[in-house]
């Protein structure tokens, strides 16, 4: 029999935030792997386009509005999938807001407060939500499953977006003790560092001349990086190939954190 690592067939995977962006991009890799899918997102005509477009793969495609800052909601949602899936094998929990430039304007100094709790409340509380459900499924399941998270190069210092940077660094945290906690029971959690991706939530960046000349230059790579540059290590993270691979903060930003 041919060794085939990274084929997903009969997995069931959930992506939050997946109806668009990187998270768009690693349910398009496991969908292409064989994996049938649940994506949670708050804008159902997002989400049905989505699931349209991951349809095309042949396996099977459910999605969810859910806002993950509820507790409730993130409760009822993950009932709703276990209850359609059976089960849940691998979670990304990639959904996340960024910072609000006209609130942080002034610097940290004066960033309100109701803009420091915003941002957690999604980045933080809802991932934390997110997480913690998936993994009172897989501890009473059994049997092991893989916990991904999507943190950010700005968990190592981003100016006037402390609080961006608290709740991605905080969900760095929370994976490593995840990987000590629950290794035996072979659950794996590993974080993901994106860099500078073409989204809709960077467009404004990146499309600004006086910053893409300031910065890209700084990628070796030589490009921005792509929703689709996700759908690799998705797939390896889900798949058995990441086996031995937990508590790991893995960047993928064509090396622009190497120059």
């Amino acid at each position: 029999m041919a060794f085939a690592p990274f084929d997903l067939s009969g997995m069931r995977a959930l992506v939050t935030g997946g109806n668009g962006g990187i998270g768009l991009g690693m349910a398009d890799g496991l969908a292409r792997a064989g994996a049938d899918l649940c994506i949670w997102g708050t804008d159902a005509g997002k989400n049905a386009a989505a699931r349209e477009r991951l349809a095309v793969h042949g396996t099977r495609v459910t999605a969810r509005v859910c806002d993950i800052a509820d507790e409730a909601a993130v409760e009822a949602a993950t009932a709703e999938t276990l209850a359609e899936m059976g089960r849940i094998d691998a979670c990304f929990a990639n959904a996340g807001v960024s910072s609000d430039r006209r609130a942080a304007k002034g610097g940290f100094a004066v960033m309100p407060t109701e803009e420091w709790r915003r941002v957690l409340r999604v980045n933080l509380d809802g991932t934390f939500f997110t997480l913690r459900a998936v993994a009172r499924h897989l501890v009473e399941r059994g049997g092991g499953g893989s916990l991904v998270a999507t943190s950010s190069l700005g968990a190592l210092g981003q100016p006037r977006g402390e609080h961006y940077a608290a709740s991605k660094g905080a969900i760095n945290s929370i994976v490593m003790s995840l990987a000590v906690e629950y290794g035996k029971a072979g659950i794996r959690a590993n974080a993901l560092l994106p860099g500078w991706i073409e989204t809709a939530m960077t467009e404004k960046s990146l499309g600004w001349d006086k910053f893409r000349d300031a910065v890209l230059p700084r990628v070796p790579a030589g490009r921005w990086g792509t929703p689709e540059d996700f759908a690799g290590i998705a797939v390896f993270l889900a798949s058995p190939a990441s086996a031995y691979l937990t508590g790991q903060i893995i960047v993928l930003d064509g090396g622009y954190s190497l120059f």
